[in-house]
């Protein structure tokens, strides 16, 4: 399946609108960390290297064709000293797929703190998720070949008090990705949609439901690597009227806490018929 540089690929077709490539899928539908990881290349293509994307929020419109290449049209919203926005719709067929805000800040000194790293499996203790899952969940997970995921098992997950559905995950890049600090957040940008949804599933394992993101917000913290080890720490902190809120944590192995994320997602029940 397509490498990340694949995934991520766009082309400049005007100076503010981009095409971003099509590439080799097995899903139905387009991966949404594509989308939005398109959407976020092309909003850095217009902003000045000084500034560094700390935010992102972005809206799942549509689902998208995986044979069709998505074109993104990006607004200049703000250009400021310290702080720029961008604005990008991505379009298929005349129609709005994906729409996102993303912010830009040139670092500035402050206060300093963060939220613990929890104590969890270390991810060189855990098997490799290809060679562990059921024959049809392997078949789903050549989609992220390139990635090597590590689920915490349920019963060495960390628990604490009042999180009613958690999850955790490491996961890194397999292979040696570029220094650019701007391509490791697109690749994580990318690799976060990838599943957080499924900790609102850590309670109902046994219901079916048909599953979708919504929206994703995200929030840039420190510097990381994705081709390093990353602990994605999850929640579902509630689920109702078809609709999952989850939230993720995401750690480098030092503990350093370098992302933030919010995604509300479909998790309607699915009819007898």
């Amino acid at each position: 399946m397509a490498t990340i540089e694949e995934a991520l690929e766009i082309e400049r077709i005007e100076r503010d609108i981009f095409r971003g490539a099509s590439t080799k899928t097995q899903l139905p539908r387009t991966f949404g960390g594509q989308v939005a990881g398109q959407a976020l290349v092309a909003a850095v293509r217009t902003v000045e290297p000084r500034f560094q994307v700390h935010s992102l929020h972005g809206y799942f419109l549509r689902p998208g064709h995986p044979d069709e290449p998505t074109v993104y049209q990006v607004e200049r919203i703000r250009e400021g000293r310290s702080f720029c926005t961008r604005r990008v719709t991505g379009v298929q067929d005349g129609d709005a797929i994906f729409t996102m805000s993303a912010s830009f800040h040139i670092g500035d000194n402050g206060p300093q703190h963060q939220d613990e790293m929890p104590a969890v499996q270390s991810p060189d203790d855990l098997p490799d998720a290809s060679t562990t899952l059921s024959l049809e969940r392997l078949w789903m997970m050549r989609e992220w070949e390139h990635w090597d995921i590590r689920i915490v098992p349920p019963e060495h997950v960390t628990q604490r008090v009042g999180v009613v559905s958690p999850q955790q995950v490491w996961f890194r890049y397999r292979h040696a990705l570029p220094d650019d600090p701007l391509f490791h957040v697109c690749t994580l940008a990318y690799m976060s949609d990838m599943t957080l949804l499924g900790s609102s599933k850590v309670t109902h394992p046994d219901e079916d439901t048909q599953n979708a993101s919504l929206d994703h917000a995200m929030w840039f913290l420190r510097p990381f690597r994705a081709d390093d080890w990353l602990l994605y720490d999850q929640s579902s902190p509630s689920a109702g009227f078809g609709r999952a809120l989850t939230q993720g944590k995401i750690f480098d192995r030092a503990g350093n806490m370098v992302a933030s994320v919010v995604q509300e997602g479909l998790t309607r029940t699915l009819r007898a018929d």
